[in-house]
């Protein structure tokens, strides 16, 4: 018993690590794109999400236009910054459905955005977010600093990811 214990510490550690490392890379790469860039509707001449993305990460990488720069490569989690005609973002995946939705239930104390596939998540602005799903598929989920400190919070989806699902 005690060992299980200890791995999921463990496990719970590295998620909470993996969290905050992505956050803090979000915050630091994304520079508020004056350049207007994308659409003039604001859409980014994307109307509709596309099909799902699946794949490795340099495969939801190539869908998106990115050329990742791998910033964690582990078994359960591989992450990597990009950086398209869109704007910024960080795109990770995970080796099983349990660890993506781990991560983003925890990552969801933090507030933020996220375009969400099956076992793989893109995190940026909203305005880059709308674009990417336009390439990627997968559904927005977003949320805010108040989550902070909730033990009950089922992951539950606010906005729209029910809608495509």
């Amino acid at each position: 018993m005690r060992t299980s214990v200890n791995i999921c510490a463990r496990r719970t550690a590295r998620t909470a690590l993996a969290v905050v490392a992505l956050s803090l890379a979000v915050a630091c790469t994304t520079d508020g794109d004056a350049e207007g860039r994308g659409g003039g509707d604001g859409s980014g001449g994307r109307s509709a999400p596309a099909k799902e993305a699946t794949g490795s990460l340099e495969q939801i990488a190539a869908r998106a236009d990115c050329e990742p720069d791998i910033q964690t490569d582990a078994e359960e989690l591989r992450q990597a910054n990009c950086t398209t005609a869109d704007g910024r973002y960080v795109l990770a995946t995970f080796a099983t459905d349990r660890g993506h939705r781990e991560w983003i239930n925890e990552a969801k104390n933090y507030g933020g955005s996220y375009l969400v596939g099956r076992k793989w998540v893109a995190v940026g602005d909203a305005e880059v977010l709308a674009a990417l799903r336009g390439r990627l598929g997968g559904t927005v989920e977003t949320a805010s600093p108040h989550h902070q400190g909730s033990s009950g919070d089922d992951g539950g989806s606010e906005g729209d990811h029910s809608a495509d699902h």
